[in-house]
């Protein structure tokens, strides 16, 4: 079957963020950043952002039919992000917050591969799972939950009950395990605490997603073989690992497969290549394809996107 084709028919549902991105091409670490002055880049790019958005703009540019949940402000911003959705294919489920304003997030990359966030996401923190209307799950054959950290109604609760009513759908469900932004500044009792909410909910999960990194962190691991294992024993089915230069792996029942990368030509985009890593694994989780062929397909997207053929993460709408 042609690429294009591969990825046309499956349902999913995004619950996550959604947010304005300001985006600017990657420049040379340097200590120069970190005094007064000025850096001159390529571009700057104002783009529709957040995990969960993009991960759902990605997967309806590849051809999926495609949900996304999330909030917004009662804002002009917020009135900007869900017509990006719409007009890319997207149906959106935004509930609006009249006491937090749309968020917006910098994201900052450097040559050496290296990224970093700024971000003010206050109506994203307030999602809650009385915000995610049971409709938004129907005719949907997967759930990805992204984002997971930034909620505390979600985190602690939330993100049970949505699994729950996925579960009762009959839904598969995937989990992004990205980075928490406590991590490096919470108390070690609330960072744990977090930490065992996301472990509690692993049950429910059919397909875990992160980087290697992220992955190791979360499992309070050295290395990426002991994070998996204590992943998939704490109760997700399976892992998919975005392992950057060194490409994708899938890891399931004590193996893990590993497929090289395609070789990127150029860089155009630097930040969302997780996110399109994900939702191609998840678009072919139903497929007749090997772990290695999926694995492989979705490589092969990812340098697309990279190399700036496939846009699957549109600007702004006016």
């Amino acid at each position: 079957m042609a690429r294009s084709n591969l990825f046309q028919g499956p349902s999913l549902c995004v619950v996550g963020n959604i947010n304005r991105d300001v985006k600017c091409a990657p420049v040379a670490p340097s200590k120069n950043l970190f005094h007064d002055g000025e850096t001159s880049v390529e571009w700057i790019a104002e783009t529709i952002g957040g995990g969960g958005a993009n991960s759902a703009l990605a997967a309806a540019s590849l051809g999926a039919r495609v949900h996304f949940v999330g909030k917004v402000g009662a804002d002009a911003l917020g009135t900007r992000l869900e017509r990006t959705l719409q007009a890319h294919g997207v149906k959106a489920f935004l509930a609006r917050d009249k006491q937090n304003p749309t968020g917006t997030s910098l994201a900052m990359a450097w040559q050496n591969g290296h990224r970093h966030f700024l971000s003010n996401l206050p109506a994203s923190r307030a999602l809650a799972s009385s915000d995610i209307p049971a409709k938004a799950l129907s005719n949907c054959a997967h759930l990805l939950r992204a984002d997971v950290w930034f909620s505390e109604a979600m985190l602690f609760g939330g993100n049970a009950a949505l699994f729950q009513a996925a579960e009762r759908k009959g839904l598969r469900i995937s989990i992004d395990v990205n980075w928490d932004p406590e991590w490096r500044q919470a108390s070690a009792a609330r960072i744990r605490d977090r930490k065992k909410a996301v472990r509690g909910v692993l049950p429910f999960v059919n397909i875990a997603h992160g980087n290697k990194r992220e992955l190791m962190e979360f499992a309070e691991a050295k290395n990426l073989k002991t994070a998996l294992q204590r992943i998939t024993d704490w109760g997700a089915r399976a892992v998919v690992i975005h392992m950057g230069s060194k490409g994708a792996g899938w890891f399931e029942n004590g193996s893990l497969t590993i497929e090289p990368p395609k070789r990127a030509s150029r860089q155009v985009n630097v930040t969302g290549t997780g996110d399109v890593l994900s939702v191609c694994m998840m678009l072919l989780d139903q497929s007749s394809l090997s772990v290695e062929q999926r694995l492989s397909q979705a490589n092969a997207v990812v340098c697309d996107f990279i190399e700036g053929r496939r846009r699957l993460i549109p600007e702004l709408s006016d």
